[in-house]
């Protein structure tokens, strides 16, 4: 399942690494906006003068791993057969973190990993659930001799294209799926479940159902914890 924290922390980090991202992206001459129609809030399209737009997923990692889900017919994956790159902004360490570090690689390399991967734990005798996140570390090895390592590395294969301490001041932390004109947000500002108090907040059913429209996956594999 996808376990998430309802700790405002985290959803910070989250907020910066993607801003990151998307500040890494500009930086390198990109026009960054987003993919119309697409309905995946991580989706970016780019483009540069004279050169054809590409499609690029923004993922963000806390523990320096990344995941994609298995479409529900097990033939492709979903998001990633979609994309011309992948983009993912990791922390350098998932125990004490002290950068956040983009890292840009190309979608058909990010497809090879994420599928030899995915054969390499069936054939150990893994549970897969279709629509299920698929995990790849980003800084572990590409390795045959263990299951969960094949695939891994891209992020020591592809040095950062963007790299900056943590405690950096003014660094972005606005929600990014926050509408600039005025919209109705994809999800709430954050996905803390408020309880009591003055704040009624939004139903842990309706906070899954959003979750599952912004991760791409189905509300049932959500798990929320709250926390004190």
């Amino acid at each position: 399942m996808t376990r998430v924290l309802g700790t405002a922390a985290k959803v910070d980090l989250r907020n910066l690494l993607f801003n990151l991202g998307v500040q890494a992206l500009r930086e390198q001459g990109w026009t960054v906006e987003r993919a119309a129609g697409l309905g995946k809030s991580s989706v970016r399209r780019i483009s540069k003068a004279g050169e054809k737009p590409l499609l690029v997923s923004i993922r963000t990692t806390q523990d320096t791993a990344i995941a994609f889900p298995r479409e529900k017919d097990d033939k492709s994956w979903v998001t990633l057969s979609d994309v011309d790159y992948v983009l993912a902004v990791s922390v350098d360490d998932a125990y004490n973190p002290r950068f956040a570090q983009a890292h840009m690689i190309p979608g058909k390399e990010m497809r090879d990993r994420f599928d030899r991967a995915y054969a390499a734990r069936r054939k150990a005798g893994h549970s897969i659930p279709l629509g299920r996140g698929v995990w790849v570390s980003l800084y572990t090895p590409d390795s045959n001799e263990t299951p969960t390592h094949v695939g891994g590395g891209a992020g020591l294969a592809h040095a950062p294209i963007k790299r900056v301490p943590l405690d950096s001041p003014g660094l972005d932390r606005t929600p990014h799926w926050q509408p600039a004109n005025g919209g109705s947000p994809g999800l709430p500002n954050s996905p803390v479940i408020e309880t009591g108090g003055q704040e009624s907040g939004i139903s842990i059913s309706e906070a899954k159902r959003l979750l599952g429209i912004h991760l791409g996956i189905d509300p049932s594999q959500i798990k929320i914890t709250v926390e004190a």
